[in-house]
């Protein structure tokens, strides 16, 4: 079982950047990959970067593409996401998420962190 617990959210005007981290507790946090998501009113969630166990590899949304970066410190349990740039339509609520076996549903979710972008 693992505990992820996000924070860093908050309201920020459309240009600025936020960082969110997810801290995670339980098993073996470098055993999972590590993914964030969002959702936004009356909206599906939806995908947003994930990162491999080691940090080797990275992936994002075209949304987000050269806005936000992913990243983790295994030695703290923590996985990050730098958002810069930000625009009201990246106001959403913000999830990250651990998953056992690469290309499965991610199998822990947080209890989300709200992100407000104002114009």
């Amino acid at each position: 079982q693992v505990q992820l617990v996000e924070s860093g959210g908050g309201l920020v005007q459309a240009g600025g950047s936020l960082r969110l981290s997810c801290a995670a507790s339980g098993r073996i946090f470098r055993g999972y990959s590590m993914g964030w998501f969002r959702q936004a009113p009356g909206k599906e969630r939806e995908f947003v970067s994930a990162i491999t166990r080691s940090g080797g590899s990275t992936y994002a949304s075209d949304s987000v593409k050269g806005r936000f970066t992913i990243s983790r410190d295994n030695a703290k349990n923590t996985v990050y996401l730098q958002m810069n740039s930000l625009k009201p339509e990246d106001t959403a609520i913000y999830y990250c998420a651990a998953q056992v076996q690469y290309g499965r549903p991610y199998d822990y979710w947080g209890q989300g962190t709200q992100v407000t972008v104002s114009s």
